[in-house]
């Protein structure tokens, strides 16, 4: 049986990822450290890549930046995502588009990519990290984040909070090959992921390749304390292994 396109993917399971208060594990342990990292917006432009439904555009909406572009290739989640914007409007731009085809005429002083690159290959990461830093105004900023590369290999059973079927394959044999999986929602709710295998290496030639001149700052995200204090159920199978990567790059000053 061949795969469901990402839109597919997602067009099916859009209802499952609406949410306006963290369920799934990556609501605790990885969007709240770009939302961090983002910091002040006021006046700025942001673009928001693989926005699904809103859930982080809206928060960065609260922050009164000029200009917030949210893009993403599902038809149903950007269905959503203006519903939501229609309930209570804050000024969201959303865009049904795949980031590898996106034309765009503008510059950003911030752009976020919150786990875009599991869903395309290396050549299509590369091809997207150039859009973003030609598209970035000098100064500004990109923030991204993905699965850690080695969390699809923790050898886990197909079984809550996550699981990754790795067909055998290892961190190394598994490059650029999808590998499908499923994430629990905190109320036991499943919806399904899909994740490209990148090494680590990977991604600092594609920044590179990109034009990126300045190292990333590198961020390994995993369980906290205070995650384990709230559900220990939940997050406890997860204590001490490497769930997220996040990234953060700037574009040098001309």
């Amino acid at each position: 049986m061949t795969n469901p396109s990402t839109a597919e993917l997602y067009d099916g399971a859009a209802d499952t990822w609406v949410r306006t208060e963290p369920v799934l594990l990556s609501d605790y342990t990885a969007r709240p450290f770009v939302l961090e990292r983002a910091g002040e917006l006021e006046g700025a432009r942001v673009l928001d890549l693989g926005c699904g439904e809103g859930y982080v555009s809206r928060q960065l909406a609260a922050r009164a930046p000029a200009r917030l572009l949210s893009v993403d290739i599902s038809s149903g989640m950007i269905d959503l995502a203006r519903a939501a914007e229609a309930a209570a409007p804050l000024g969201i731009d959303y865009r049904v588009a795949s980031a590898t085809e996106l034309d765009l005429e503008e510059e950003f002083d911030l752009v976020l990519a919150v786990f875009l690159f599991n869903y395309l290959s290396c050549d299509e990461m590369c091809a997207v990290l150039k859009k973003v830093h030609d598209h970035l105004a000098p100064g500004g900023r990109f923030l991204f984040t993905a699965p850690h590369p080695a969390f699809p290999f923790l050898d886990r059973p197909a079984e809550p909070p996550f699981f990754f079927d790795t067909e055998g394959l290892d961190y190394f044999s598994a490059r650029d090959r999808q590998l499908e999986g499923r994430i629990w929602r905190r109320d036991g709710e499943s919806v399904p992921v899909r994740c490209v295998h990148k090494p680590m290496d990977e991604y600092s030639r594609a920044l590179e390749q990109a034009g990126f001149t300045k190292a990333p700052r590198v961020t390994e995200l995993t369980v906290t304390a205070e995650h384990l204090e709230l559900d220990p159920e939940f997050f406890g199978p997860l204590r001490g292994l490497p769930l997220h990567v996040a990234f953060e790059v700037t574009r040098a000053r001309d």
